[in-house]
């Protein structure tokens, strides 16, 4: 994905794959091959300035993430041991 479009533009796919999917910073960066840093800068600030709209979408999203992220930590660490166990 380097290289091949415009930041203002990442940003905005970035933002809608994130909506479309209710996807975590995590999961997009791994689908599109980029960090989670610039995952997050790209649809945090720059699509702050680029799409509005768009922007406020996605930080609905990312609050409900925020607030179910200790909860997804726990299954997690309990199918960890869960699965070291047998």
């Amino acid at each position: 994905m380097k290289g091949t479009i415009q930041y203002e533009d990442r940003s905005v796919l970035l933002g809608q794959y994130i909506v479309e999917n209710k996807s975590t910073v995590r999961s997009c960066a791994k689908e599109f091959g980029i960090s989670k840093s610039t995952v997050h800068k790209d649809v945090t600030q720059i699509l702050k300035k680029v799409n509005p709209h768009l922007y406020n979408e996605v930080k609905k999203v990312l609050e409900i993430n925020k607030q179910e992220r200790h909860i997804r930590g726990g299954l997690a660490t309990r199918e960890k041991y869960k699965n070291n166990s047998l």
